[in-house]
């Protein structure tokens, strides 16, 4: 499995931004799609928000892929 650590520059990310800032996809437009498709989890439980707000702590799944969000010190 992949880890990727993403470090938060603010209160949150959407979750569709999150994806396309990670590398995971080519556009915020795309990371949407990927969301509707019901392949994006967040701790645990599959999100089909596609502007869920991720918070610092929070850990997104995507295939073999987990990126785990943390504050920015």
């Amino acid at each position: 499995m992949q880890e990727i650590e993403f470090q938060l520059n603010g209160e949150y990310v959407e979750l569709n931004q999150l994806l396309k800032m990670a590398g995971l996809c080519d556009s915020g437009g795309a990371g949407k799609a990927m969301v509707a498709e019901g392949v994006v989890s967040v701790d645990g439980q599959v999100e089909l928000r596609k502007t869920a707000k991720i918070r610092a702590g929070s850990v997104v799944t995507l295939g073999d892929v987990r990126i785990s969000v943390s504050a920015h010190e």
